[in-house]
């Protein structure tokens, strides 16, 4: 239980950094780059390079990207641990809503089930 509020605010950071569109594209990029720096990034977005490293910060600090440094460039890779505990939530929380509607939906057919069982008046 201790961790939970830990998770939630895990889950609100990655959200947040996903909200924007540059980033996404950003996370994506990487995804298929496997590592690149902010200036091969930027080559392939319509922002600057500083723009980029802004964007990496944020993507950084939701835990989404990490840095290495190598002589004097920096790499930027993908981190999944981040999204996976994302998409874990999503999918409870997907769960919850289709038992709820499993739930609704025997509710509704039983009530069916009654009203043809009665006789009608």
């Amino acid at each position: 239980m201790t961790d939970e509020p830990r998770a939630v605010e895990a889950v609100d950071t990655v959200l947040a950094a996903l909200a924007d569109p540059t980033r996404r594209q950003l996370l994506e990029l990487l995804a298929a780059k496997g590592e690149a720096t902010a200036t091969t990034l930027a080559q392939h977005l319509p922002v600057s390079r500083q723009a980029v490293v802004k964007h990496l910060a944020v993507l950084d600090a939701a835990g989404l990207v990490t840095s290495g440094r190598i002589g004097r460039e920096v790499r930027y890779t993908v981190r999944p641990a981040a999204l996976d505990a994302t998409a874990q939530w999503m999918a409870s929380l997907a769960a919850d809503w289709d038992r709820r509607l499993a739930r609704i939906k025997g509710i509704a057919e039983a009530a069916e089930r009654d009203a043809q069982a009665r006789p009608d008046k």
